[in-house]
């Protein structure tokens, strides 16, 4: 099997180094990487792999994003110029896990008439104290039973998909969400990946991703978009940070209703990969896998949240249907 993972990036220095070097051990061969104006040393970053014969780096300089028309693009070459097998369309935020030895075996477990399948997302909060290594600080997370209803929230509840390579993959909207062109079905009620998410890692950074997106994306009606521009130009752009991170008090309320889960393993591979790097030590062998398969508790607990995802999914489906419906009334009495 061969697995390609393809990126968008952009201003993502501080996180990208580890993201490669943890895709390229859980069992990623090569990487394509769209880099959208990055001025923070990505773009160095992502060449010094290059040159490594690991990646492929496009570079594109246009004032808007278009992630659905780049990662499409991605995925064709993937399938047309690299041999894919399997696609993760991935952002540079995301640390997919596998709930086994290493992504190949997961992806091997996906019978041969399924072109893809769904990986969960888990939110990491950032600590209001954003000195020092992100890995170290981001240790918690919501647990899948969270009460998160607000539409406008960054930390909404989301599925990404896991593509088998086919020259006419195609995506249909921002994210890696829903796709289309697969001559295959999506497998359903197999999660096989997790997603270990930190999107947001410190007060500059998290000021720079909302700029970055409402002024790239051009029309974008999401919520926590639209929330953190009125703070900016209500001169406010700290009051993001604020919003999203949170103090040692309401963390350790969190982990003591539930609503918080302390979650070590995307530190500890993290400082093990430095590590062995720091050693000049590349391991080939995939015994030495620092992943590991899940515990039959794990496993349960697994399939609770993904249902619970999947009726998260339902309820964003019907509100969907509620403001088509107001919107064709609000046409018929015109």
């Amino acid at each position: 099997m061969k697995l390609v993972m393809t990126l968008v990036v952009r201003d993502e220095a501080d996180v990208i180094d580890d993201q490669l070097a943890f895709h390229l051990q859980a069992g990623v061969d090569f990487v394509i990487a769209t880099d959208h104006r990055s001025l923070d040393g990505t773009t160095e970053i992502l060449e010094s792999h290059a040159r490594d014969g690991v990646l492929q780096l496009i570079r594109e300089e246009g004032e808007f994003i278009r992630q659905s028309e780049w990662q499409t693009r991605m995925s064709h070459l993937a399938a047309t110029e690299y041999g894919a097998d399997w696609v993760i369309p991935s952002d540079a935020d995301e640390f997919w896990w596998p709930r086994g030895a290493h992504l190949k075996e997961v992806l091997s477990a996906v019978p041969a008439g399924y072109g893809y399948v769904r990986a969960l997302s888990r939110n990491f909060v950032p600590h209001r104290d954003d000195d020092g290594w992100f890995a170290e600080r981001m240790t918690v997370r919501l647990s899948g039973q969270a009460p998160i209803h607000d539409p406008a929230t960054p930390f909404r509840p989301v599925v990404k998909v896991v593509h088998r390579a086919h020259p006419r993959a195609a995506f249909r909207a921002r994210g890696g969400h829903e796709m289309t062109g697969l001559p295959w079905p999506l497998m359903r009620g197999f999660h096989p990946i997790e997603i270990l998410h930190v999107p947001f890692r410190s007060a500059e950074q998290c000021a720079r991703k909302y700029r970055g997106a409402w002024t790239g994306w051009g029309e974008n009606l999401r919520g926590d978009l639209a929330r953190a521009r009125a703070m900016s130009d209500d001169g406010r752009p700290e009051a993001m940070w604020h919003r999203v991170s949170m103090d040692e008090a309401t963390v350790e309320r969190g982990l003591a209703d539930g609503s918080l889960v302390l979650d070590l393993r995307l530190r500890d591979v993290l400082i093990a990969l430095r590590g062995r790097r720091d050693d000049a030590r590349v391991l080939e062998d995939a015994r030495e896998t620092p992943f590991g398969r899940p515990s039959p508790a794990e496993e349960t607990r697994h399939a609770v949240d993904a249902s619970l995802f999947d009726e998260a999914e339902i309820v964003r489906v019907q509100r969907w249907l509620d403001e088509l419906e107001s919107r064709m009334a609000r046409i018929e009495r015109r």
